[in-house]
Order: C-alpha cells, then sequence, then structure tokens
C-alpha cells in the first residue's frame, strides 16, 4: 500500500490520539514520556498541539534533552505517516546553512511506525518522501542513527541510499548509549 506524510491537522488528530493510547509513541528515545506528553498537549489545545509540530523558523521554546539540559530550538517539522488513519510519524530537522547538526541532534530524520502497521514498508517510503524535503532545503546530505540491534531501521535507511558512517557514543545529554550513524548523500 502506498502512503503519504501529511502535515498534521485537526482531522488527523482522533486517529494519532488512539495511537497514543494503544501504546505507541512517536519518540524512540523517551516514548511513554512522549506519549503522556503528547495527549496531555492534545487535551489542553488540540489546535496549539499541531502548531507545535511545524516550526521550519525555530520560533518555538528551547528543547529539553533527556538529561534535563536546554538546547536551542533547531527548524524542523513532523509529519504523520498516512494510509487513511495514522500509521506513524516522521519527523525532519535541520541547520540553517549547513548539512552539519549540532552533537545533541542525533540525525536529521526521525521516524515510528506504529506496530500494527510495520513489515508493510511504510518507514521505507516515508523515508524516501521526506529526503525529497531535504533536498528542496539544499542539504548535501542527511544523517540518521540508530541503535545498533535495530537491524529493522538499519534496511530502511540502507534501502534509501543509506551508507554506514560507523558507531559512536550518544552525547551525554542521552546517556551516552552507543548507536550507529547512517549518511544518505542527496
Amino acid at each position: 500500500m502506498t502512503i503519504q506524510i501529511v502535515k498534521p491537522a485537526l482531522e488527523h488528530l482522533p486517529s494519532y490520539v488512539d495511537a497514543l493510547q494503544r501504546g505507541w509513541s512517536p519518540d524512540n528515545v523517551r516514548p511513554e514520556f512522549t506519549a503522556r506528553e503528547h495527549l496531555a498537549a492534545i487535551e489542553a489545545d488540540p489546535a496549539a498541539f499541531l502548531e507545535s509540530l511545524d516550526d521550519p523558523e525555530a520560533k518555538g521554546p528551547p528543547l529539553t534533552l533527556p538529561d534535563g539540559a536546554k538546547v536551542p530550538r533547531l527548524p524542523g517539522y513532523r509529519r504523520f505517516i498516512w494510509d487513511g488513519e495514522v500509521a506513524g510519524s516522521i519527523g525532519f530537522r535541520w541547520q540553517e546553512g549547513t548539512s552539519a547538526l549540532p552533537s545533541h541532534a542525533l540525525g536529521h530524520i526521525s521516524y515510528a511506525v506504529v506496530p500494527w502497521k510495520r513489515g508493510r514498508g511504510y518507514a521505507t517510503q516515508a523515508l524516501a518522501l521526506m529526503l525529497e524535503d531535504a533536498r528542496a532545503r539544499g542539504l548535501q546530505y542527511v544523517q540518521i542513527t540508530a541503535l545498533p540491534h535495530n537491524i529493522i531501521s538499519h534496511k530502511v535507511i540502507l534501502a534509501n541510499g543509506g551508507v554506514l558512517m560507523g558507531r559512536f557514543v550518544e552525547d551525554p545529554a542521552y546517556g551516552r548509549a552507543e548507536s550507529v550513524r547512517f549518511r544518505i548523500d542527496l
């Protein structure tokens, strides 16, 4: 099945809330925290929540990293992976004027597919669509990271032209976990 990546809108929120309530999270670093945070934000002000997902000028407040450190927000946005309902999400962030990212940003693109829709090629398709946006922004490359044991994600990245750059230790804000970095030249 072909998917789309869509800008989140009010009509998508019931499906997104359902996915969160079923135990899925768009965040692979702090899944439970982010799911609770998103549900509370949607309940408090759905329009403000949607607005927070689309910040290409980095006007939002600083980000709080897992260790509590505050860092300036990077330009970026999140899109829903859509097949008639929310099948996951994919985010894209960048730094103006360069393809490089600060050390606290683990990669340009992150994605998560709901468990009940995995194995259908949705992440591979969504990443290919998001790479079009990265090219349009003039980036020379994107970096994407994954945990060493996340072979499925490795395959998604490789299917989109990714090249393994090697293992690295994540920024102390993320607990210095070992991770794997891929690069996709655009």
